[in-house]
């Protein structure tokens, strides 16, 4: 049986939920539909065992912008964040630690026994960081333009992003136009002395992409991750408490608060067009439809278009533009139940593994890393991004256990040699056994693993090629190029159809920014046509 409503919104994760909210919220009549049977997508928590709650795949959240928190009254429907003093830990080969905190003087004093010129200078590098950023949160707030026939509404948009850029000053100005396009290897150089210093910031820079610090544009990558935040230089680090799923059961709270209906176990077989070509609706696996004045889709840009429309409405060129969209995943995720708190080298208390904790040694670490993945094998030296947030949240395990989460970059989504049922746990002994070098008796305290493959990551999340952002972060896919030229405006692929996820401009990480920049495009639309 068909039902009309204003907007079906296909996938449950932050994003997805965040712009039925907002929709909801505006008096329009919502549903959500998730093929799987929780909500929040990247966001879901993993059970390790009895009590025992990790991240499944990301582990922090302080990129949320505050106005989606504050306009959607997350914090009235549960969500409590948790911001550490300590921000990153990175330990060293030769069993010292750095520490960055929130406060950079803080950070800048510990760093006076590994290099003098770092301890000067990392408050005025902290300082570069937060300038240049802050030019990128104003671009990421807008909507890109009109390329072909700019409104005077994109007329007004320029200028504010002008009058942003102008109030940068001359010399930051010129110095962002310089940054942006930069490898972060020679952006961090040019602020930091030491390697380890250098190798822990470059590190935010790759981290889910398919790039390398000498690839191009990477110093873009670390900048936008700061954009509309406290990130600073090593960046921010939050969680939510209860986990990152905690924050999706807010915002599905919220959703539902404001009248949207969201249907878990509801999976997405075919987006319905008109003879015209224009979207109107979705068909469900068990053959319902759902008629939809728009059809709003917070599944990655590549899946919608090869996999969820009729190849014949959108055409040969489009198809191919569509398989075009790079997803070059590299990140996999292996989440540890421990029974009892590990000590890293170099660390003097369990509070400096409050934050992130940094297997970054330096900048020719990095790159080998990646250079593994790049000709399809797996690191044997991984850079890896790990948590313990039961240190700052212990409702995720019993008193006196723990879980870690780690994301270990330079996992390829294409093996040259094998294929990942074969390599899964190759790759979780890798990761213990890599950990054991900088947290000695680690191994002796798991008591459960759990190895999630970028190709586990395309079959159980919908991530095309296994990568976390729905499209690489790079400089051909930024404001009006994402996901592509032409359908930068959430306005995607056919009429009465919008983009709301990773895909689309801003991109990625748990920032709520696409969901909610779609929501304004599509409830204008909406209220133009009555």
């Amino acid at each position: 049986m068909a039902t009309s409503i204003d907007a079906v919104v296909i996938g449950a994760g932050h994003n997805g939920l965040v712009a039925a909210a907002y929709l909801a919220k505006a008096g329009r009549k919502v549903v959500v539909v998730e093929r799987r049977d929780v909500v929040g997508g990247i966001l879901a928590n993993s059970e390790l065992g009895p009590d025992v709650r990790s991240p499944s795949l990301v582990h922090t959240v302080g990129r949320l912008r505050d106005s989606v928190v504050q306009d959607l009254r997350l914090s009235r429907h549960g969500l409590q964040l948790i911001s550490p003093e300590v921000r990153a830990f990175a330990p060293q080969p030769d069993g010292a630690g750095i520490t960055f905190y929130a406060d950079a003087a803080r950070t800048a004093a510990g760093l006076s026994s590994i290099s003098a010129s770092d301890a000067a200078g990392y408050v005025a590098f902290d300082q570069k960081v937060r300038a240049l950023s802050s030019f990128l949160a104003h671009v990421n707030a807008a909507i890109p333009p009109d390329i072909k026939s700019p409104s005077f509404r994109d007329a007004v948009a320029g200028m504010k992003i002008g009058r942003a850029f102008k109030g940068l000053g001359a010399k930051p100005g010129r110095e962002v136009t310089r940054a942006i396009p930069m490898a972060i290897a020679d952006f961090v150089r040019e602020g930091l002395d030491a390697d380890a210093v250098a190798g822990a910031v470059a590190s935010r820079a790759i981290l889910f992409t398919g790039m390398g610090v000498w690839s191009a544009g990477t110093a873009f990558v670390l900048l936008n991750d700061s954009a509309g935040n406290d990130g600073g230089a090593i960046g921010q680090t939050t969680y939510a408490r209860g986990g990152p799923g905690a924050l999706a059961d807010s915002l599905a709270r919220s959703a539902t608060a404001f009248g949207a209906e969201i249907r878990t176990g509801a999976e997405v077989t075919e987006i319905l067009t008109d003879d015209g070509g224009r979207a109107v609706g979705v068909r469900l696996a068990g053959g319902e439809t759902l008629q939809a004045r728009a059809v709003v889709t917070a599944a990655d840009p590549k899946r919608t278009l090869t996999r969820l429309v009729d190849p014949v409405v959108l055409g040969p060129h489009m198809v191919w533009r569509a398989g075009n969209i790079r997803t070059p995943g590299m990140t996999a995720k292996v989440n540890l139940a421990l029974s009892g708190t590990p000590m890293f080298v170099g660390a003097d208390s369990h509070e400096q593994l409050a934050g992130r904790i940094l297997i970054a040694p330096g900048i020719d670490y990095l790159e080998r890393s990646y250079d593994a993945a790049k000709y399809g094998r797996v690191a044997e030296e991984p850079f890896m991004e790990i948590t313990i947030p039961s240190v700052a949240d212990p409702s995720l395990a019993p008193e006196g256990q723990h879980v870690m989460s780690v994301l270990a970059q330079a996992a390829p989504y294409r093996l040259r040699d094998g294929d990942w049922s074969s390599e899964r746990d190759r790759l979780g002994d890798l990761v213990v056994k890599t950990l054991e070098r900088y947290a000695p008796g680690l191994g002796e305290l798991v008591t459960a693993r759990e190895v999630i493959t970028p190709a586990d990551m395309e079959d159980a999340y919908g991530l095309s090629g296994g990568h976390l952002y729905h499209a690489e972060h790079g400089m051909d896919s930024f404001f009006a190029w994402r996901p592509m030229l032409g359908h930068a405006r959430y306005r995607f692929g056919l009429p009465g159809m919008y983009l709301a996820g990773s895909g689309a401009h801003p991109g990625g990480g748990i920032t709520g920014g696409p969901g909610a920049n779609a929501a304004r495009a599509i409830l204008a639309d909406l209220r133009k046509r009555g």
